[in-house]
């Protein structure tokens, strides 16, 4: 995890986020109004924005594939095996990318706890004595292509690309 806090605020973060990857169907999964994404949704009439409260997401929300999946101040209100459900479910079922922001002193979730769902601690942020970790996942970068996989490492370099099988 960066030990370094970010000169950004949580917001700014999620904003450049949602600018970067400008999905066209967003999944925002919180117990609270977040001014970025209000802001991104009115900049981007055409983005189809579905909104949940923390909990387990209703078949209506289930049944779509989403460019990009935001929880924030949602983790903090469930039980971590219900917490896992559900971030699980979208990583795997409903969205290549997702962000979450949380924090991990007011919730029953470690870092490692993210970091063995494949996700990324981005960002720190520091505010009034509460600390807010940002993790990412996205499916096309999260796994880098391994140094091993080509040809200069086949058992027969030499028969690479002379012969088809």
């Amino acid at each position: 995890m960066p030990d370094i806090f970010s000169s950004r605020t949580p917001q700014q973060a999620l904003a450049a986020l949602l600018d970067h990857y400008a999905p066209t169907r967003l999944l925002v999964v919180s117990a609270s109004e977040m001014p970025a994404v209000e802001a991104f949704k009115a900049a981007h009439e055409s983005c189809n924005l579905t909104q949940s409260v923390p909990g387990i997401l209703s078949p209506a929300v289930t049944e779509h594939r989403y460019d990009l999946a935001i929880l924030a101040d949602c983790l903090e209100h469930l039980p971590r095996r219900e917490g896992l459900e559900l971030l699980g479910g979208i990583r795997n079922l409903n969205a290549s990318r997702v962000a979450v922001l949380v924090d991990l002193a007011a919730s029953a979730w470690l870092a490692t706890d993210f970091y063995a769902l494949a996700m990324q601690a981005s960002e720190r942020f520091e505010r009034d004595g509460q600390t807010l970790v940002l993790f990412t996942y996205d499916l096309h970068d999260y796994k880098q292509v391994p140094d091993w996989l080509n040809a200069r490492f086949w058992a027969n370099p030499e028969l690479f690309g002379k012969y088809w099988w």
